[in-house]
């Protein structure tokens, strides 16, 4: 149809009826005026025959209207999503049978949205009450839905994720969601300590395939599995290496007695293999000591405890040797306290140890900062010694992993029990921005 004309008007089918019955009566009416002069007495039959079919035609109209406006009155509720409308029977065999058809698929209908949108309501709780993520996306593969557990998980609320592309997902989920391929589980560590199960799947929406995103936290299992492993482990070589090294000192010790029976010249020798090998054993026992002492961490005694006195104490302790290396401390903290509920000893040993850590990344001159903030509770402690590297980043929380040619490993594996004992967030990282590493802690 040509641009800017107008659509052709048909005639509805209620229309064209009247129309025909019109001219038809209009010509028998007519005729029977003909009739009226020449034959009175067909005049009058025909007259009586007029009559009879102005009758039957308004019986026929409303029989044959009727339907049309059943009809059209159903089409409408359908079109309006009611399915709630039904029609009684009209006393008509015809119309009682479409009006039995069409309550009964209406019936259907009902249930039948009824059911989908109760499966659609479950669903969609389900969804948002799973301790998994879920991120569903569109047909452009964008997400168009995440839920609560996705949301904690990712760090962000969900009216910042929606619209984005898995791959354009802040830090390490981007790349690591960007990786996946359906039906091939992955495990993600993100931070060092964050361990996620991550699964790709698809599902038909009208016909069409969309997919969706399950993630499944592992950390604490995980965590809860290394430390029985390597508790029993430790247990085990503490137990056979303190009952040695035990019954070793002693003989050892025993062994000074035989000094003055040597010659003058032998007894410095021999009293020097002696003390050295006793203090060797005793380091030995001390290095077993110090795994013992990560296996058998108790649980934190909690109390109001005041942070800001806890760091300005640290920064006492460490003055002396940070003087030494010429590592200036900040400290950002406001002069009122910070109560927290806390083990006052194990969180001391906390920022005793990421203090240190700090002390030995700057090696020599640099900058400490310490910062505080109430809501929420947030502690952070700031170095700009050298940049932590993204493969090292993953491994800092695994046990007994340590950048340092002598290190144990212990350090961040007792400050990591003691912080998730205590119910703590945590992340140590480096800010691509300022170069700067930090160690931040914060309340749930």
């Amino acid at each position: 149809m040509p641009h800017g004309a107008k659509a052709p008007r048909y005639m509805t089918l209620r229309t064209k009826f009247l129309l025909f019955v019109a001219i038809i009566h209009v010509v028998l009416i007519a005729l029977a005026t003909q009739l009226r002069t020449s034959n009175p007495v067909l005049f009058v039959v025909s007259e009586a025959l007029l009559v009879v079919s102005i009758v039957l035609t308004v019986q026929l109209y409303r029989g044959f209207v009727r339907p049309f406006q059943l009809i059209a009155a159903g089409t409408a509720a359908i079109q309006a999503k009611d399915f709630s409308m039904k029609f009684v029977p009209v006393g008509q065999r015809e119309m009682d049978q479409l009006i039995t058809v069409y309550n009964q698929m209406i019936d259907e209908l009902r249930h039948e949205r009824v059911s989908q949108h109760e499966k659609s309501f479950l669903l969609e709780h389900l969804i948002q009450a799973s301790p998994a993520g879920v991120l569903i996306l569109d047909f452009e593969g964008r997400l168009e839905s995440v839920n609560a557990a996705a949301e904690r998980f990712l760090g962000q609320p969900a009216e910042d994720l929606l619209g984005q592309l898995p791959a354009e997902l802040p830090g390490a989920w981007g790349p690591a969601l960007a990786a996946l391929t359906e039906n091939q589980p992955q495990s993600l560590r993100l931070s060092g300590l964050q361990t996620y199960r991550a699964h790709v799947a698809h599902f038909l929406d009208r016909g069409f395939t969309r997919r969706f995103i399950l993630l499944e936290e592992l950390t604490q299992e995980l965590i809860k599995q290394e430390k029985q492993a390597y508790g029993q482990l430790i247990r085990m070589m503490s137990h056979e290496i303190n009952n040695s090294i035990g019954a070793i000192n002693s003989i050892l010790h025993s062994f000074h007695y035989y000094a003055p029976q040597l010659a003058a010249d032998d007894q410095p020798d021999f009293t020097q293999a002696l003390d050295v090998s006793i203090t060797r054993n005793t380091q030995l026992a001390n290095f077993i000591a110090n795994f013992a002492r990560l296996v058998r961490l108790p649980p934190p005694t909690l109390q109001p405890t005041d942070v800001h006195t806890l760091l300005r104490g640290i920064c006492r302790l460490l003055q002396p040797q940070s003087e030494e290396r010429r590592i200036h401390w900040h400290l950002e903290i406001p002069p009122t306290p910070l109560l927290l509920n806390l083990d006052a000893q194990q969180m001391e040993q906390v920022l005793l140890n990421i203090a240190k850590n700090a002390l030995e990344a700057i090696g020599q001159d640099g900058n400490i900062w310490v910062r505080t903030v109430a809501a929420p509770a947030t502690i952070t402690i700031e170095n700009d010694g050298p940049s932590i590297t993204p493969e090292i980043s993953q491994q800092l929380f695994t046990p007994f992993f340590s950048t340092k040619r002598d290190g144990q490993g212990i350090g961040l594996t007792l400050v990591r029990d003691i912080l998730l004992a205590h119910g703590f967030q945590f992340r140590l990282e480096t800010n691509d921005t300022t170069q700067r590493t930090a160690f931040i802690m914060e309340t749930k």
